[in-house]
């Protein structure tokens, strides 16, 4: 009875131990998260994800339900957090086309229609499940606030809301591999918490000159069922960019950079 009474009270302090262990590990977990600066973590991922001032050529893939695929060719540039020219140079159909973003505005340019036409961030030049503000990326941190940073297994998780009503997404939870500092993936919502889609970070790749990122954006939505869309990203460099550039002007001019 006696070796009873040792076991029942053995097995009661190895369960406090545990409760106890489990409660510190949530707490330094907590403690450490809040010591962490979301923002800057954000700020650190944009600077990684792209140079402050840089070009880039991008192949974008739509795939239907079906099986058919359709596929754009562009030549971007972005200067700053946001600011981003970009012009299609293919299928022909598209040749010649333009965009240009200046913080929450952007535009289209169409040759041989007239002046450029104003387009919306839910709005897609491209069409499939990337939209404008997808394709028209500019930094993160332009557009999000962080209010909550966790650290899980690979990193953190940081829960982003917009600054202002006009930007795609209300709220975006960004999961960041911590030793790369670069995102693997996007859950993007809108207001009412709604899933709008998924963005996933594949290939990361050496672009030389300290640009180290993924070299592949895959996205997949619940509203768009069985569609698929890819960026595939080639030849980024850093560039230093006059801000004339960026301007309505010079969008019928974009191609000449290259």
């Amino acid at each position: 009875m006696h070796w009873d009474m040792f076991n029942l009270q053995d097995k009661k302090g190895m369960k406090m131990k545990k409760i106890l262990i489990i409660i510190f590990l949530g707490l330094f977990s907590t403690l450490s998260a809040f010591a962490l600066d979301g923002n800057e973590i954000l700020r650190q991922v944009d600077r990684n994800l792209n140079p402050d001032s840089f070009e880039m050529y991008r192949k974008l893939i739509n795939i239907e339900p079906d099986g058919t695929k359709k596929e754009f060719v562009m030549f971007s540039v972005k200067k700053g957090k946001d600011k981003i020219a970009s012009v299609f140079l293919s299928p022909a159909s598209e040749k010649g086309r333009s965009t240009l973003r200046i913080g929450d505005n952007m535009w289209l340019y169409i040759p041989n229609v007239g002046k450029p036409i104003r387009i919306t961030s839910l709005q897609s030049v491209t069409g499939g499940v990337f939209n404008n503000s997808d394709i028209m990326r500019v930094d993160y941190s332009a557009e999000y606030n962080c209010e909550k940073i966790e650290t899980i297994d690979t990193g953190y998780a940081l829960y982003l809301k917009a600054k202002l009503k006009t930007v795609a997404y209300e709220t975006v939870t960004m999961f960041i591999d911590s030793e790369k500092l670069l995102p693997y993936k996007i859950e993007c919502y809108a207001a009412s918490g709604m899933l709008i889609k998924n963005l996933y970070f594949k290939n990361i790749k050496d672009f030389g000159q300290g640009v180290i990122r993924p070299a592949l954006i895959e996205t997949d939505s619940p509203l768009y069922k069985d569609y698929k869309s890819y960026i595939v990203f080639a030849n980024v460099k850093k560039r230093d960019l006059a801000d004339e550039i960026f301007t309505l002007n010079y969008m019928h001019k974009i191609d000449g950079l290259r």
